[in-house]
């Protein structure tokens, strides 16, 4: 008689739910950092699943160079997997720059559903692979461009490529209004 399981834990893994915790703004990454420390110290690890700092990537263009950083989309917020029960919830609350949970009652936070969490995730796996700029541009919007040839000329935007990190802006010229193509770099919002 062979009985196979994948890996033996006291707790069932889908008994595990996710919550939203409030942190100090900026101090994501030590929350998780503290927890995870606090977690094996109190030796609960199978109490607890993952915890996620959502973040994605975005691309900067400073001097002329490209750059990818790394955005917080809900800055101040960490997500944490775990079985919710006295212990744990004290675990969480008295860790260092943690201010509470969001959601439910003072000493019963409610959980958010895995579909929402997975929304969150899939964010960040898409700004993992395609960077967003961290400018957003639009269409109709006032520019004015800061180098190359149109230097101090201001326009407005007909299109932009986010592929390219392109913009076509209609610049004034000589009384005539002339497409331009652009870098994200060269034009600045007024």
């Amino acid at each position: 008689m062979t009985d196979v399981q994948a890996a033996p834990s006291a707790t069932p893994a889908n008994s595990l739910r996710w919550y939203v915790v409030h942190a100090y703004s900026g101090m994501e990454k030590a929350v998780e950092r503290n927890l995870r420390e606090r977690i094996d110290r109190a030796g609960m690890q199978e109490q607890f699943g993952r915890i996620l700092v959502p973040t994605e990537e975005v691309v900067e263009v400073k001097n002329g160079k490209k750059s990818v950083t790394e955005r917080r989309f809900f800055p101040g917020y960490v997500l944490v997997e775990m079985l919710m029960s006295d212990d744990t919830w004290h675990l969480v609350k008295n860790t260092s720059k943690v201010t509470g949970f969001v959601g439910g009652a003072k000493n019963r936070p409610a959980p958010i559903s895995e579909d929402e969490v997975m929304k969150i995730v899939n964010q960040m796996k898409e700004g993992i692979e395609k960077p967003r700029p961290k400018v957003e541009w639009e269409n109709g919007e006032v520019v004015r461009v800061k180098e190359g040839p149109f230097t101090d000329f201001n326009g407005s935007i007909e299109d932009v490529n986010y592929e390219k990190s392109k913009l076509r802006v209609s610049v004034t010229i000589f009384g005539r209004a002339t497409p331009v193509e652009l870098d994200f770099g060269q034009v600045e919002k007024i």
